[in-house]
């Protein structure tokens, strides 16, 4: 089977919400980033935010499957993609 693709930490930590899918599994993850400085993320307060659904329809037309809160970090970011892999 096919792995699903999730986007490098600095797209999230760039404040980018993305949507992936495969099949009729669909899913959007959305980071909540904290910043310790002007100009850098502050990795241990920031998280990401996922939501999964199945259908044919965008997010706004959907009813939510699951959802959970990752940390913003490789191993939450791995975490993340076996959740959801788990969830297809």
């Amino acid at each position: 089977m096919e792995e699903l693709f999730l986007p490098t930490l600095h797209t999230f930590a760039m404040n980018n919400i993305f949507t992936g899918s495969m099949g009729l599994f669909r899913f959007r993850a959305e980071p909540h980033v904290v910043m310790a400085t002007a100009k850098e993320v502050d990795f241990d307060q920031s998280s990401i935010f996922v939501q999964y659904w199945h259908g044919l329809y965008c997010y706004e037309k959907s009813q939510m499957e699951g959802e959970k809160t990752f940390p913003m970090t490789e191993a939450g970011r791995q975490e993340m993609l076996q959740w959801l892999t788990e969830n297809i």
